[in-house]
């Protein structure tokens, strides 16, 4: 399988990536910068070099050719609401829309942990502009014909992957290693069960290809 991984240099990013090298299939590494590709060039990976602000036609070269496309990219928590709505809301859409024009049915996207109307309305004024974005990204995608999964993690950490998760459409919130959802995206690449389901993923004490396996939405 060849995964196109958008946000590649992100810290989920990056896990998925060497997963996917380690596993035997092929990652493509979408990242901004030129300098960043060296990582990836020696973990085996393909890369791209562009831009979630480049137009739709752009996005969709870089598509070319690959089974699936993972979107994790954010604007970052330094960044303003003009790179949220430019990153997290259009630069979301616009990779749906490559994906469609590059024929490529398979779609993950990660999303918040939660996306809904009233997370929107209670969210601190911060942090309600990326909910927003999340929201109506993940609306776009759900109303494509694509092969769509939507993961809503929990509060990410930097503490080494468990394996161990716990995933539904109600679980509460809860930390989770970025480790653990690159693993929990490539498990979900991996079984069709997961096609057409939104769910959300926190630690837990059940292996995550179990997991994913029994997933609900």
């Amino acid at each position: 399988m060849n995964i196109l991984v958008v946000g590649a240099n992100g810290q989920i990013g990056k896990h998925l990536v060497k997963l996917i090298q380690e596993n035997g299939d092929q990652a493509r590494a979408f990242i901004r910068k030129q300098e960043q590709a060296d990582y990836f060039k020696d973990l085996g990976a393909e890369v791209t070099v562009a831009n979630l602000e480049d137009e739709v036609d752009t996005i969709a070269e870089a598509a070319e050719g690959v089974d699936a496309v993972v979107f994790t990219a954010g604007s970052g928590g330094s960044t303003g609401k003009d790179k949220t709505l430019m990153i997290d809301l259009d630069g979301a859409v616009k990779t749906i829309q490559a994906a469609e024009k590059a024929n490529v049915k398979r779609f993950v996207m990660i999303s918040s942990f939660d996306t809904s109307r009233e997370a929107i309305q209670s969210a601190p004024e911060s942090f309600a502009p990326y909910v927003v974005a999340k929201h109506y990204a993940d609306e776009w995608l759900i109303d494509t014909d694509l092969d769509y999964t939507i993961i809503h993690p929990g509060l990410l950490t930097n503490e080494p992957g468990t394996n161990q998760v716990n995933l539904g459409a109600d679980v509460e919130r809860g930390e989770v290693p970025r480790e653990d959802i690159a693993k929990v995206i490539y498990t979900s690449l991996k079984n069709d069960t997961t096609i057409g389901k939104s769910f959300r993923a926190v630690g837990g004490e059940t292996p995550i290809e179990e997991a994913v396996q029994s997933v609900n939405s």
